[in-house]
């Protein structure tokens, strides 16, 4: 049930207005690799662009592709986390994601159009025109990361507060 909630969450978020590159679905494929089974782990982002990309449309297949499997990417990285799980793995593993999608993604807009001459200079071109969006990406991806660890975190410890408080009543 919590694993349909990451996928609403991540659609929703997505589709309604926000900034360019500001949303959570980094942070739901991290999340997801470290608290969640492999299989859903790794579906969890994929279901949540689906539905999303439905109602903001899909572009190229090829550019589908690319962005779908950085966020399984990212899901493979929380999956890594998962058994080194502190504060700097999750915030390096949020880190680490922001910067592969951005040099996945770019690099594929780069050979995918003809914006920028296919020559060392014209994809540093391409990097440098898209920093903005990785800047936006990082914030996105760490903001999002707090909130869903943050608050998995803060109702387990309340949880096991609880249970020690109960049985300690008993």
């Amino acid at each position: 049930m919590f694993a349909y909630f990451l996928i609403l969450f991540g659609a929703v978020l997505r589709v309604i207005p926000h900034a360019a590159n500001f949303a959570p679905i980094g942070a739901v494929a991290l999340f997801g690799g470290v608290y969640l089974n492999k299989r859903y782990a790794l579906l969890l982002p994929l279901a949540a662009m689906f539905i999303s990309d439905i109602f903001i449309g899909f572009d190229s297949l090829e550019s589908r592709l690319m962005i779908y499997s950085c966020f399984v990417l990212i899901g493979l990285i929380g999956l890594w986390v998962r058994k080194h799980k502190n504060v700097l793995t999750i915030a390096g593993g949020s880190l680490f994601g922001s910067v592969v999608f951005y040099l996945i993604t770019n690099c594929v807009f780069f050979y995918s159009t003809k914006m920028y001459p296919h020559t060392i200079g014209g994809q540093l071109a391409s990097y440098t025109n898209a920093l903005p969006f990785f800047r936006a990406t990082v914030a996105s991806d760490l903001f999002y990361t707090v909130i869903l660890f943050g608050i998995y975190e803060v109702v387990l410890a309340w949880q096991k507060r609880r249970a020690l408080s109960y049985d300690h009543q008993s």
